[in-house]
């Protein structure tokens, strides 16, 4: 029993190596980055059988046969040959300045009238083209539904008009004009070219939908000009009167006045096309090239000839007609632009050439007329410079009185104030010598009084001694007791008394110890100094 077991574990433990060593080496796929693994399910074997979806992609969990919609990405998975077809596929990677276009190749019929698909990568009901674009990344796209082309920039060009689609990159200074190649269910845009302009940057258009036309705005010059005759060196050729020649008189602008001579003419038109006036203009006329080519220069020749044939030679060299007819040119071209919807900034005249026979004497006449003018303004020019000269004679005439008048009031006014400072002088000194006098009454009073005060004080001084006395001698009773005292304070604080008796008769003889008692204390102080 034991060896049984043994070798049923031995045997267990072969086939689980080999079944695990099967699946990790047979069933194993490697997705490397970059690539995307396929599945196709064949279907059971043995047991049951699979269905086959019709124009989709197989669901694995309801048990299709065929292709899984969703593919696998990078990393390992395992899938048995036996049940799966297992395919690496390369991820679709689309680079700057690129698009891709998507077609679906699984799915039912279009409805009638329509061509693109609408709806994202692996959300299609219908074969066909998707409208949307997908730009610049790394798209996990199902070959087996979808095929795609990948473009740039795609642009055609019809009757001189140039139509962009794919990477379409609008410069600044440009709009683009959009034309539907065919209706858009959720953005209700129908086909046509549409009102509203894209402004400048960059934008993805599916060529099977839209089409741009680039067109650029703001304000272009144009200048219609004849064609002067130079000479050997390439300098402009001038007649006798120094205008410019005409080499060619099919050039330019050039008609006939209404008095019968031959008029050329330069003209200048700034003009252009604003953001708003593009879609029109690339309705009416295709583009900007077609609008100058259409509209500005036949109606630059048109209006000039029209309103100048009205007008003689001589009208249109000089004066206010020429500048009547510089303002009415203008003006009936600018009201031609703004029919076409387009704008006119400028419309300019710049030169006339006129036939020598017409300007020479219209020339000398107005040479004529200014040598007079000229000669006039001299003799006004004399006559301000007498005037002048007379007016400046008068301004030093009225300057001299002036000065005189101003020396005359200075002079009074000199006069007045020393009048008026002696008189200020002579009433100061009688103020002064009044204050002096009150001075000097006030200094006496004040000795006076003065006086009286010491008087008074003296007197109050003496009166209060004596009280003093007074009452010193009545607090001490009798004048002698009081003298004793006074006596008694005015003693020496060191003062030594020495008592010396003598009876009745004796006295001259007890004088002899007092004596020497005396000298010998003087003694004993000189000998200790």
């Amino acid at each position: 029993m034991r060896t049984k077991a043994i070798i049923g574990g031995f045997l267990f433990l072969v086939l689980t190596l080999g079944l695990g060593g099967f699946h990790w080496v047979i069933n194993r796929v490697y997705v490397p980055p970059g690539k995307s693994l396929m599945l196709r399910y064949k279907g059971p074997l043995i047991f049951g059988e699979g269905k086959i979806p019709e124009g989709r992609l197989a669901n694995y969990e309801a048990g299709e046969i065929g292709v899984l919609e969703h593919l696998r990405g990078p990393g390992r998975h395992f899938y048995c040959p036996i049940w799966w077809d297992r395919n690496l596929v390369d991820d679709l990677v689309v680079e700057p300045g690129e698009v891709a276009i998507f077609a679906s190749k699984l799915g039912g019929d279009l409805p009638g009238g329509q061509f693109l698909v609408d709806g994202e990568l692996g959300e299609t009901d219908y074969k066909g083209v998707l409208r949307k674009v997908y730009g610049p990344g790394r798209y996990r796209v199902n070959p087996y539904a979808y095929e795609v082309e990948i473009i740039k920039t795609r642009m055609e060009t019809k009757h001189n008009q140039s139509k962009h689609s794919g990477w379409v990159e609008i410069p600044t200074g440009y709009v683009g004009v959009v034309t539907n190649l065919t209706n858009n269910p959720i953005t209700k845009a129908v086909a046509g070219i549409q009102n509203n302009v894209l402004p400048s940057g960059i934008y993805f258009t599916n060529p099977k939908e839209q089409q741009i036309d680039i067109v650029e705005i703001g304000f272009l010059e144009k200048t219609v000009s004849v064609k002067r005759a130079v000479d050997r060196d390439g300098r402009i050729r001038l007649d006798e009167s120094g205008e410019p020649m005409v080499a060619d008189d099919s050039t330019g602008i050039n008609f006939p006045s209404n008095d019968g001579f031959p008029i050329f003419m330069d003209f200048t038109a700034i003009w252009g096309i604003m953001p708003d006036q593009a879609a029109e203009a690339v309705r009416k006329f295709g583009n900007v090239m077609a609008v100058e080519e259409k509209v500005v220069v036949p109606q630059i020749e048109s209006i000039c000839r029209n309103v100048g044939s009205k007008k003689g030679a001589v009208e249109l060299l000089v004066g206010e007609t020429r500048q009547k007819f510089q303002l009415d040119t203008s003006a009936e071209f600018e009201n031609v632009l703004a029919d076409k919807n387009i704008t006119l900034l400028y419309g300019l005249v710049r030169h006339i050439y006129i036939p020598q026979e017409v300007r020479i004497p219209i020339q000398n006449a107005n040479i004529a007329d200014e040598l007079k003018l000229t000669r006039d303004q001299e003799q006004l020019t004399a006559k301000t410079e007498a005037t002048l000269i007379e007016s400046e004679q008068k301004v030093k005439l009225e300057v001299a009185r002036i000065e005189a008048d101003t020396e005359r009031m200075v002079a009074g006014v000199l006069a007045e104030g020393k009048k008026k400072a002696e008189e200020t002088a002579a009433e100061t000194e009688q103020l002064v010598a009044a204050i002096d006098r009150k001075i000097a009454e006030l200094e006496a009073q004040s000795r006076v009084l003065h006086g009286q005060a010491e008087a008074q004080a003296s007197q109050l001084l003496e009166e209060a001694k004596a009280q003093k006395f007074s009452l010193a001698v009545s607090a001490f009773g009798t004048g002698e007791a009081y003298n004793q005292w006074v006596f008694a304070s005015n003693l020496p604080e060191d003062i030594e008394l020495n008592l010396l008796y003598a009876g009745e008769g004796t006295f001259w003889t007890d004088l002899k110890g007092f004596t020497s008692t005396l000298l010998g204390k003087q003694a004993r102080d000189f000998s200790q100094k």
